[in-house]
């Protein structure tokens, strides 16, 4: 088993170097430079002592793999912090990163999500590349991520930085349209007990319990249990759908923070989700994963780090019977995708300087998987067993042309058994012509590499029935063994800036030229093919988008701040010349031409504080339909507000009362028109929070 190596090696690394010295600027190790204090025992007023100039000057680490403030971060990037997460009343990661203005988030029932950056935000958006402490959370099944399964407790989340563009070179294939870095707390700065309780209309029952100790000097640990449940939303024809859910998960952290030139650093997590499946049957996911690293200072300035992570996935996801077939066809009764993921993954990253005017990173990557997907007869995969090995390497190097003016030149190279070798290259200019601006500019190539829904997958409606050994699959949806890796060139341009202390902005525009993206194609019938003609997977697309993403804070008042938000993308996606899609390349889009946001935080008198979000989302054009063909189906834009009111009853008391959906009573937010798409519902919960 691929598990094997890994895990062990984590457990004994804590056990033979406890006492071992910390490194306090480790990429990744969810530890903020500038964290003070912990949102779960901050006063109320922490909103208005920090200044947006200060938060413009926040530590990020996900565009050069390097702490530096949002000043210095020449790349599309958003913060969202502790304290946003927490005052916005969010119960899961999609509704916290709701919070970024440059991410598409639609909800397309209880548990599933569509999230994307920059287009692609099909219901298998896979050009956005997701990372817990360093953890890939990307899947190599069908590319993208399983979004009902990343339900980490947002009370332990540090901060989420969100890169709206490629970020191939520092962190490999499938950072696309952009990357997602959630990073959790330390250990140390959970300490003491938290216990919070929330229940409602729709969230039903969420609880969580966290407690952390120092059990030694310098040796900080924490562990915490979270079980959420929420009930079934409505389908367009008024009736339930089904599609209730519950989820239990469990894990602990290490610190060891015994000097200031190393840190150890050890966690895990389980867990456990099971989901009506529309009257179907329960769709069922687990998984477990541990993670060690360790990072080390030296007196010259430069550092390494050492991660090593085994992650353990599975999942049942149930199908709807087969439809009627002529004779000489056997049709099942419905069947569920099994599928076992083990995945092994080394890092190794080196920083160091060179001379007075050059910073360079260096790292290198291995991981190993194993999947396993047991024949259900309807979804299947072939060969049913893979095992994979990737390999990768990246240089980065900064260049400082002036004292104002810096060059960015790195790449990554990557090998995969898809396609071989990859490589994505990156250049980056900066120029900061104040210490309170930045104008920035990038060339990127980027590449998704094929998964095994692109590669392997055979969807059938039965078997012929012949004599064996010809019995096979009567399929209408394969993979194609000819699959290969999309392709992006993205050039960008971006400005930030913090005027004064209370008001701060950015813009990012863009222009991408993407060539071999997922197509469709049809073959002729032939003679053992029941269904029709069987529809195979291609690279017959290409096409490029274009946009800009705004974003801007304004303080009028020390005890009130607004934040506004508005993205444009325009896209012109088409089908190579010479070449066919059954779709006429709108299967691979669902994206609002325009969407905009605007928030207000308040902190109020007798330590009350009001939070309110109100978002506008422009129409979705969607394929996706039940006539296979290049038929456009719509979502209708739609205006909604979120809201929170919190009375914080003592320093360890905090009762809150949330609103999600206000403005109507269902809307529906992604879905081909259909009796059976799904309306999100107006939702209220109220929640209890006690730290101590």
């Amino acid at each position: 088993m691929p598990s094997a190596p890994i895990a062990p090696l984590l457990v004994c690394a804590l056990l033979a170097c406890h006492g071992v010295p910390v490194l306090a600027d480790a990429p990744a190790s969810g530890t903020s430079p500038d964290a003070a204090t912990s949102p779960d025992t901050a006063s109320i007023g922490d909103l208005k002592q920090m200044s947006l100039q200060q938060l413009m000057n926040l530590q990020v680490t996900s565009v050069s793999r390097r702490p530096q403030s949002l000043l210095q971060a020449p790349a599309a990037i958003q913060v969202i912090t502790s304290e946003d997460i927490r005052r916005s009343g969010a119960t899961s990661l999609p509704e916290a990163l709701r919070l970024a203005d440059n991410l598409e988030v639609a909800q397309i029932n209880a548990h599933d999500w569509a999230i994307s950056a920059r287009g692609f935000n099909a219901n298998l958006a896979n050009k956005l590349l997701v990372l817990i402490d360093g953890r890939a959370v990307y899947s190599p099944l069908y590319g993208g991520v399983l979004w009902n399964v990343q339900d980490y407790p947002l009370s332990d989340i540090d901060r989420i930085e969100v890169i709206s563009g490629p970020g191939g070179t520092l962190w490999g294939a499938n950072a696309v349209n952009g990357v997602i870095n959630i990073i959790t707390k330390s250990a140390q700065q959970t300490q003491g007990l938290h216990a919070e309780a929330a229940a409602g209309n729709e969230l039903q029952d969420q609880e969580e319990l966290r407690y952390g100790a120092e059990p030694a000097t310098g040796l900080y640990v924490r562990g915490y249990g979270e079980y959420t449940g929420r009930g079934d939303e409505i389908t367009t024809d008024g009736t339930s759908a089904h599609d209730a859910w519950q989820m239990g998960r469990g894990g602990f952290r290490l610190d060891d923070d015994a000097s200031r030139a190393d840190q150890l650093t050890l966690q895990g997590d389980t867990y456990h989700d099971s989901e009506d499946a529309g009257g179907i049957g329960e769709a069922d996911y687990s998984g477990e994963n541990l993670l060690g690293r360790w990072t080390h200072a030296t007196s010259s300035g430069s550092s390494l780090s050492l991660q090593l992570y085994y992650d353990h996935t599975y999942l049942v996801q149930p199908f709807a019977a087969s439809p009627a077939a002529p004779p000489y066809y056997t049709g099942f009764a419905g069947a569920a995708l099994t599928d076992n993921l083990d995945t092994d993954d080394a890092q190794f990253q080196y920083r160091f300087t060179a001379g007075v005017r050059q910073q360079f990173v260096w790292g290198l990557e291995y991981r190993a998987t194993q999947e396993v997907d047991e024949d259900p007869s309807v979804v299947r995969f072939l060969p049913p067993q893979l095992d994979q090995s990737l390999y990768s390497g990246f240089l980065q190097d900064q260049i400082m042309l002036t004292s104002s003016a810096s060059m960015i030149v790195g790449s990554k190279l990557e090998h995969n058994g898809y396609t071989g070798f990859e490589v994505e290259p990156n250049i980056r200019w900066q120029w900061n012509p104040d210490p309170g601006q930045l104008l920035w500019a990038a060339v990127s190539r980027a590449v998704r590499t094929p998964s095994r829904y692109d590669h392997d997958l055979v969807v059938a409606t039965g078997l012929v029935d012949a004599p064996p050994p010809y019995e096979f699959p009567a399929a209408y949806l394969t993979g194609s063994r000819d699959f290969v890796s999309e392709t992006l060139i993205a050039y960008e341009i971006g400005y930030r800036a913090a005027f004064a202390d209370r008001w701060s902005g950015s813009l990012s525009t863009f222009y991408n030229d993407y060539d071999h993206l997922r197509s469709t194609s049809a073959t002729a019938t032939t003679a053992y093919y029941i269904f029709p003609y069987p529809i195979y997977f291609q690279n017959n697309l290409e096409g490029e988008t274009h946009g800009l993403e705004l974003s801007s804070s304004y303080q009028p008042l020390d005890w009130w701040r607004l934040r506004a938000g508005y993205d444009l993308l325009l896209e012109d996606l088409h089908v190579r010349p010479g070449a066919v899609d059954t779709t006429d390349a709108l299967n691979e889009t669902a994206d609002p031409r325009g969407q905009a946001s605007l928030r207000s935080s308040m902190d109020m008198p007798r330590a009350t504080t009001f939070d309110a979000a109100l978002r506008w989302v422009d129409a979705l054009h969607i394929d996706n339909g039940p006539t296979g063909g290049p038929v456009v189906g719509v979502v209708p834009a739609y205006w909604e507000l979120d809201a929170r009111l919190a009375w914080q009853v003592t320093p360890r008391l905090t009762l809150a009362l949330v609103g999600q959906n206000l403005l109507r009573e269902y809307h529906v937010e992604y879905g081909y028109p259909s009796p059976a798409r799904e309306q999100i519902a107006r939702s209220a919960f109220a929640r209890i929070t006690w730290n101590r």
